[in-house]
């Protein structure tokens, strides 16, 4: 399509029909892969004589399209622009930038960002000499190589020293020009807007190249010299009167403010890595103590300078304070900095931290026009870093905590006089504001309060005398602070009981306030009581909290909710109902909230996972309760239904384990829970890998508590679907082996709980794990491997063995199965099957040959799985014994995690599934005999060498290994009396003296088991 063609379709994108607009998209969708379309954009975007909204349309589309398609973004992606469009565009848009107006450079800006990322150096080696001849030109020219430096810098801003390489080259060619240019600047009288425009991006670009590291070129003390000399005149010039916008949101984003701004950020940033001598590398020591000789004192004087301008009623943006007072903050632990600071300290201390700590003007107008905003601005984090009530208190804290003597007691003794000249003051003349600040110092200070004497012993009495009275007073934001500083000091022991009822009481009225900010600021309170204080008041308080909950979306409130729930346990009882009611209802307004603005903060979304989580912990409280669990499910199905969807990825955990409370306490699981099944399952297979672990206790729960539901049911089949996903999993070769850990415990899920019910089932899943097995490299892993095959012969051992046989690989797996079990670290603990659930596992597996017959399994055979069966349970004996000396059990062998997604196709019950050769298994064997017996410490895992992480329930609790062994070898004795002797023949004294042990062991446990049984008869 010619120019004058792409014209029209760029105009009817503007089209205000609907119809006419959705055409011209379609078109430009189905030209933007030709040849030649970004260039014949670009012409479009730099005709003068075409109309601005077209270019513009143009510009948008064409940074879209580069932003997306400049570089392929996954391995073996085809490129969708050629090479020859690409060079065009390079060789042509560092020119277009200088020619286009503001509106269509900064499309063309981000457009250059792209392509500097992905093409420079080795694409673009032409570039460094294009912005090094700009920068020796004029004006615009030299605005454009500013611009595409800043660009280049920013790419190396976060690299590493050795991935900076390409930077260094960059400073070397462009610094001393960068230099020059600077210089000039500000040599400039009467500098308008556009300079410092310029300027500001000569800071922006001295930022990015020194904020990990400072090139070597710039370590030269003649060369650092020379850009602090520049840094320190800009610092310290007043920023022009004339132009500054009226309009505080314009006034803030003004240019020369910016430059003042990114000036400090600079300073700082140095200060910050080379202010502290002690912590200094070798190297840098020399270059670190120029910077504090001839640098860091005249910044402090300065930046104090600056300050005294927010003391005499002058303006400075809260940025700039705030960066300010950070510099302040962190130069009161260095000695010499604090000797420059200390002559002025009374000074800024009293004049100007202070004031800064005191409720304004402009929070007056917040509370009073949009509380709402006020009490999220409070608990929000970006707002902390602009904040220049925040630095203050910061300020006052290190000074307290670096320099506290003298220092500590000269602000204390201030505030009491503010408190003193509060309770003295007429009520039309009371100083309110400095009221709330000094209730905000002693508030922030409280950890250094509670433990330091006298003021330790005077807390109660603070309370009473300045804090309490504020629950009453008519102004809203000290009955606020009031609250605040109260929940402050929740725990200190009060002397006086009344005096604590009366803080209580105080805070409990809070809730009621007819202010927003005040009965949001009261519940951090009540996480500090004790719970008979509460007890009382318990329904009346969770009303309030629910009734803030619609007015406020803030986690910390559910959080608050959740803490309460957990502290009262089954007492909750009465309540889950109704909490779970408004916790959803709130659940739903937060996300609709989230959902109606994508560009607002998170406060929504993360108060529905506050939400999320206190039901979790409602449901939890109530577990012993299963009738509750009937009346809640309905309540929650619909969160669970919508959340189990990608709509839920953010909670997707939050919603899973209440998927797993209700499906493991409620009696039995509802057809309305089991139509979660497939959601789950899908989002696994689809998008949900990352949460395979969470997944795995709600999917047991269906199968062991709803087994016949699970076995029965075939629309939807869940037995087909389970295999279908766990069969891809598995079969994923670009997964690594700790990615699937949670697939072959949901294998043993299956086998342990439908025994005898699934026997066309036991082919395919061991298809699929010894498949995995060979190409299998983590030892932990190859554990869980081998106890599926175990779990499988526990199933049933005749069909499994006959399975084994079948694929050729019996005698392999054996082999490796043995050697794993000899293998043993430097330490001589086993190296493998650590856990007693793992050992447990082996030992039910390999008991189960022993009933097999002689044409099953040979004598030889029956031997060596006899043995291993002996050792084995001698180990589990003795960790048994060790667990129950030191009472205390670690988790072990059944972490699980999942990072990659499962993009591999589906596939019939074992019809495409590839499984291991017996090649593949003799592979195997010769690797495993290669390593030998004896495995290093290194190959250990993090796995503890003596514990479990298995908390969920399975029918193989009930089985003990001692008695099940005994009572197979009665049973083999008593069918084939001869193989029976003959095995005894081949055992050494040794091997006797075991079995006879294990023999004693298991009559024990006989007689323990049916005490404990006796016990719980007694017990119902």
């Amino acid at each position: 399509m010619d120019l004058a063609g792409l014209s029209v379709v760029l105009r009817s994108a503007l089209s205000h029909n609907p119809e006419e607009r959705k055409d011209a998209e379609q078109s430009l969708n189905q030209l933007q892969y030709m040849p030649q379309h970004l260039i014949r954009l670009l012409q479009i975007i730099i005709d003068g004589s075409c109309d601005m909204a077209v270019r513009q349309v143009a510009s948008i589309h064409f940074k879209n399209f580069v932003a997306k398609n400049w570089s392929p973004h996954e391995p073996g992606e085809a490129q969708k622009i050629s090479e020859n469009d690409k060079q065009m565009v390079r060789d042509n848009i560092l020119g277009f930038v200088v020619q286009v107006p503001p509106l269509l450079r900064a499309q063309l800006g981000e457009c250059i960002k792209t392509i500097v990322q992905d093409d420079y150096p080795e694409q673009w080696p032409g570039l460094l000499h294009w912005v090094k001849c700009n920068l020796q030109l004029q004006d615009q020219q030299v605005f454009a190589a500013l611009y595409v430096l800043r660009v280049l810098s920013r790419k190396y801003e976060y690299k590493s020293d050795e991935d900076r390489t390409p930077f260094h080259l960059i400073v070397k060619e462009t610094f001393p020009l960068l230099l020059d240019i600077f210089n000039k600047l500000l040599q400039i009288t009467n500098p308008s807007i556009e300079v410092a425009e310029f300027i500001k991006l000569v800071c922006k670009i001295f930022w990015s190249s020194i904020y990990l590291e400072i090139p070597r070129l710039l370590l030269a003390p003649n060369v650092f010299s020379a850009w602090m000399a520049l840094f320190l005149n800009l610092l310290e010039r007043p920023v022009p009167l004339e132009g500054q916008p009226t309009d505080p949101d314009l006034r803030k984003a003004w240019g020369w403010w910016k430059v003042k701004k990114w000036t400090i950020h600079i300073l700082n940033r140095l200060y910050t890595r080379f202010g502290d001598l002690k912590l200094q590398k070798p190297e840098n020591k020399a270059f670190a103590q120029m910077f504090h000789d001839s640098c860091a004192g005249k910044i402090l004087q300065c930046d104090l300078q600056l300050l005294n301008v927010v003391r005499t009623g002058g303006y400075l943006p809260d940025r700039v304070i705030n960066l300010i007072v950070q510099f302040v903050t962190s130069s009161i632990s260095k000695n010499s900095m604090y000797q420059l600071l200390q002559p002025q300290l009374d000074i800024v201390l009293f004049e100007i931290i202070f004031p800064l700590m005191c409720f304004n003007d402009n929070d007056q107008n917040l509370w009073a026009e949009d509380p709402h905003e006020y009490v999220r601005k409070g608990y929000d984090i970006l707002e902390d870093l602009y904040s220049p009530r925040t630095a203050a208190i910061d300020f006052v804290s290190e000074l307290v905590r670096k320099r506290g003597k003298g220092n500590l007691q000269k602000f204390i003794h201030f505030i009491v006089e503010i408190f003193k000249r509060y309770d003295e003051s007429p009520i039309e003349h009371k100083p309110y504001r400095q009221k709330d600040g000094a209730l905000l110092a002693i508030g922030s200070l409280c950890d250094k309060l509670k433990q330091t004497e006298p003021y330790k012993s005077e807390l109660e009495c603070m309370l009473v005398q300045h804090v309490l009275p504020e629950f009453a007073s008519p102004i809203g934001h000290l009955r606020a602070k009031a609250a605040w500083v109260a929940g402050q000091y929740a725990n200190i022991i009060f002397s006086d009981q009344n005096n604590f009822r009366r803080a209580f009481h105080s805070v409990v009225s809070g809730m009621r306030d007819p202010e927003l900010p005040v009965r949001q600021l009261t519940y951090n309170y009540v996480l500090d009581i004790d719970l008979d204080e509460i007890r009382p008041i318990l329904p009346q308080l969770l009303d309030e909290f629910f009734k803030l909950m619609n007015e406020v979306e803030n986690e910390d409130i559910a959080f608050t909710l959740e803490t309460i729930v957990g502290k009262f346990g089954e007492e909750m009882a009465p309540y889950a109902f109704g909490l779970c009611q408004n916790l959803s209802a709130a659940f739903w307004k937060c996300l609709n909230t989230s959902e109606e603005d994508d560009e607002a903060d998170d406060t929504g979304a993360l108060a529905a996972v506050g939400c999320l989580r206190a039901i979790g912990a409602i449901l939890e409280s109530v577990s012993s309760l299963p009738h509750l669990f009937v009346q809640i499910e309905p309540i929650l199905l619909p969160i669970m239904r919508r959340m189990l969807t990608t709509d839920g990825q953010d909670v997707f955990e939050e919603v899973l384990e209440i998927v797993s409370y209700i499906t493991i306490f409620s009696p039995t699981i509802s057809l309305d829970m089991w139509s979660l099944w497939p959601l789950i399952v899908e989002a696994l297979g689809d998008w949900a890998i990352d949460f395979f672990e969470s997944m795995l206790v709600p999917l047991d729960n269906y199968i062991s508590r709803g087994n016949q539901h699970f076995l029965s049911c075939k629309d939807p089949d869940y037995q087909q679907s389970l295999w279908k996903v766990l069969s891809n999993v598995m079969s994923d070769r670009i997964m690594d082996d700790s990615d699937i850990e949670p697939a072959p415990k949901l294998i043993e899920v299956v086998f342990q709980n439908c025994k005898g019910q699934v026997d066309h089932w036991v082919e395919p899943y061991l298809k699929i794990t010894i498949d995995r097995l060979s190409r299998a490299q983590k030892p932990h892993f190859k554990c869980l491997m081998i106890q599926v095959i175990a779990d499988a012969l526990y199933y049933n051992s005749s069909l499994t063995l006959g399975i084994l046989h079948k694929l050729g690989v019996a005698s392999d797996i054996f082999s490796v199965w043995f050697q794993m079990l000899q293998e043993v670290k430097k330490s001589g603990v086993r190296a493998n099957f650590k856990g007693m659930h793992n050992k447990k596992i082996c030992c039910l597996g390999l008991t189960s040959l022993l009933g097999l017959p002689a044409n099953q399994l040979a004598a030889e055979a029956l031997e060596r799985v006899f043995r291993a069966i002996v050792e084995l349970l001698i180990s589990y004996k003795d960790q048994l014994a060790e667990a129950e000396k030191e009472d205390d059990t670690y988790d072990n062998m059944d972490g699980f995690d999942a990072d990659d997604d499962d993009e591999e196709e589906e596939s019939e019950m074992g019809d495409d599934t590839e499984y291991c050769s017996e090649e593949k298994f003799k592979k195997l064997v010769a690797e495993n005999q290669a390593k030998g017996f004896q495995s290093t410490d290194e190959d250990d895992e993090t796995d503890d060498d003596y514990s479990d992480n298995d908390d969920t329930q399975s029918p193989i609790d009930e089985v003990d290994p001692f008695i099940f062994f005994v009572e197979t070898v009665q049973a083999m004795q008593a069918s084939d009396t001869g193989r029976f002797q003959n095995l005894m023949l081949t055992l050494d004294s040794h091997y006797q003296s075991l079995v006879t042990s294990i023999a004693q062991h298991a009559e024990l446990r006989k007689a323990e088991i049916e005490k404990e049984k006796l016990n719980e008869a007694t017990i119902e």
